[in-house]
């Protein structure tokens, strides 16, 4: 159950998603689930709060007055990576007011995957989610009891039940989403969730292409390079492509680096035919 939004919503979920990895960059385990806290927190007063998210959407204000708006509401609560997140998010175009409430829980369920990522545990955070989601698909007496509104201490109690002996990162996300609900069904906010963590997960991995197998401490020389550039353990998948013919060619989240020779040729020759026409 993922909301579909509009075109200049989808436009400024990819300008706060990459906000967001600017705040996550360098971070620790710690401060990136501090922020999912506070950006949890942030989409619990806007889900509440239909005249702030009109307020903080509507294109006749100024970026200004949505700035102060912004300060006044959140200033006190949140720490300076999730405020600064909001007034981003203030200063964007959005095709529905009721867009906010989404995208808002995909950062905080994005800041979450970061630290796990730092701790280099999103594996285990993933895998225990997809189990988590199975286990409550396969059982109705569970799913009645997590689908029944209210009880919200003891939901939490049993999930954390079940979850004895899973990561951090997947109690706090389980204790929220089972709280948090917004009229999904529990399996739908299970797939909003896991959504967001494979959103996450495609921000830390890395495609390369190659014309033939690299050496293992040249794999680990890439990953440390691209780690530092990122801010967050990086993991490589390796291609073997002979048509690359020589060079590298990394693609990353949104992000094609080509320096292949292959690339190059095909640019010469773009250069070449221009010129003779």
């Amino acid at each position: 159950m993922r909301v579909h939004l509009g075109g200049s919503s989808r436009a400024s979920l990819v300008t706060v998603r990459a906000a967001l990895d600017s705040a996550v960059k360098g971070a620790s385990s710690e401060t990136a689930s501090s922020l999912s806290s506070e950006l949890f927190f942030a989409t619990d007063i806007l889900a509440g709060n239909i005249s702030l998210r009109r307020a903080l959407t509507d294109p006749s204000r100024d970026s200004e007055s949505k700035n102060v708006l912004v300060k006044e509401i959140f200033g006190k609560v949140l720490g300076a990576p999730a405020l600064g997140l909001m007034t981003t998010m203030s200063t964007l175009r959005w095709s529905s007011s009721g867009d906010l409430v989404p995208v808002v829980e995909q950062l905080a369920i994005e800041a979450e995957a970061s630290s796990a990522n730092i701790a280099n545990q999103l594996d285990r955070v993933e895998n225990e989610l997809f189990t988590m989601s199975q286990s409550i698909s396969d059982s109705f007496e569970l799913r009645k009891a997590l689908n029944t509104l209210g009880a919200d201490q003891a939901k939490i109690s049993l999930t954390q039940e079940l979850l004895s002996s899973a990561s951090l990162s997947t109690s706090r996300l389980v204790s929220h989403l089972v709280t948090h609900l917004r009229g999904r069904s529990i399996e739908g906010a299970f797939h909003d969730y896991l959504f967001a963590l494979a959103a996450r997960r495609d921000r830390v991995i890395a495609h390369v292409r190659v014309a033939a197998e690299i050496s293992p401490a040249q794999r680990e020389r890439l990953r440390g390079a691209l780690t530092k550039q990122v801010g967050q353990p990086v993991s490589v998948n390796i291609e073997i492509d002979p048509s690359v013919i020589g060079g590298v060619s990394v693609k990353f989240a949104e992000e094609l680096v080509d320096g292949t020779i292959s690339r190059r040729l095909a640019g010469a020759g773009r250069i070449l035919a221009g010129q003779k026409n």
